[in-house]
């Protein structure tokens, strides 16, 4: 069979490079998107190939200009994974507009741009997939200091769900991811817990090869993760 092809932002750290190592060692072809791009040291590792593009999420034109290359390269994409984040630890009467506007670029405005860009090839493939990485945050507010943030994964969450509305009868199936806190780099800094003590990113890579992978007849809408015991998480 032919590889299929994954397109990963976010992709140079943290889950996005996490699922990119897992996905190539299940043998896709990965396209991984970040600000500078870098052939990780796995990507040799085989038996999928890599792919590194310059993408800026801010940027209203890189979506584009990365489908372009990785299409180029590879044929055709079968699966988006919309992972760039960035964090602003403020409550929503401290935040400032551009501040606010700036999670929303990132968290909302850049994923859609992303599946957009891509669309044709997801519907083209017949079992297309959009992953959009949200969080427990698009989920519930934690506390005042992350209802900023809260508020754009909440929007995040929400535009999983309008992408697997919108696609659902060309096949293609979108699912938000839901990660509470993760052994990452931005991550990390947010807890006092440790490493070893937070989900690993790879754990999540895993669960969204799992998503990506189902057939057809088994969406998943939301899909939580969590590393210690909440209410409802």
């Amino acid at each position: 069979m032919t590889a299929r092809t994954v397109l990963i932002s976010g992709g140079g750290r943290g889950i996005g490079a996490a699922t990119g190592r897992v996905m190539m060692q299940a043998g896709w072809n990965v396209s991984l998107g970040m600000r500078t791009p870098a052939l990780p040291d796995w990507a040799a590792e085989g038996p999928g190939q890599v792919q590194a593009c310059a993408y800026e999420a801010t940027d209203p034109a890189a979506a584009e200009r990365w489908v372009a290359e990785a299409r180029a390269r590879f044929g055709g994409i079968d699966a988006v994974v919309a992972n760039a984040g960035i964090m602003i630890r403020k409550d929503v009467i401290a935040a400032e507009d551009e501040e606010l506007a700036r999670l929303m670029e990132v968290h909302v405005a850049a994923p859609r741009r992303l599946a957009r860009a891509a669309w044709d090839d997801l519907a083209a493939s017949g079992r297309g997939r959009v992953i959009v990485v949200s969080s427990l945050s698009g989920k519930r507010v934690k506390s005042a200091i992350s209802s900023l943030y809260s508020v754009s994964k909440f929007a995040a969450t929400g535009l999983a769900h309008a992408l697997r509305h919108t696609g659902f009868e060309l096949g293609i199936r979108a699912t938000a991811v839901c990660p509470g806190f993760v052994a990452t780099d931005m991550g990390l800094p947010l807890t006092t817990r440790t490493a070893e003590e937070l989900t690993d990113p790879a754990d999540i890579g895993r669960a969204i090869r799992f998503l990506i992978e189902l057939p057809n007849t088994s969406s998943v809408a939301e899909f939580a993760v969590n590393w210690t015991l909440e209410e409802s998480f």
